[in-house]
């Protein structure tokens, strides 16, 4: 398992509100078989661990 340390960005919108963004490292996207066509991510938060995970989303034959 490789580990990165990375940082949050933060950024306002016009209106006020947070918005926050964490980058990818590309070799991890590339991994995961990403690209700009399909891109879709199943994201959770596990409260209790603290624990976000991040998994490329898996496509069911009645969404092609």
């Amino acid at each position: 398992m490789e580990k990165r340390t990375a940082k949050i960005l933060w950024s306002k919108s016009g209106k006020g509100s947070d918005t926050t963004r964490v980058t990818l490292p590309v070799s991890w996207v590339r991994q995961m078989s990403l690209s700009y066509e399909e891109r879709e991510l199943d994201i959770s938060f596990d409260e209790k661990t603290g624990i976000i995970t991040i998994k490329k989303k898996e496509v069911t034959k009645w969404e092609n």
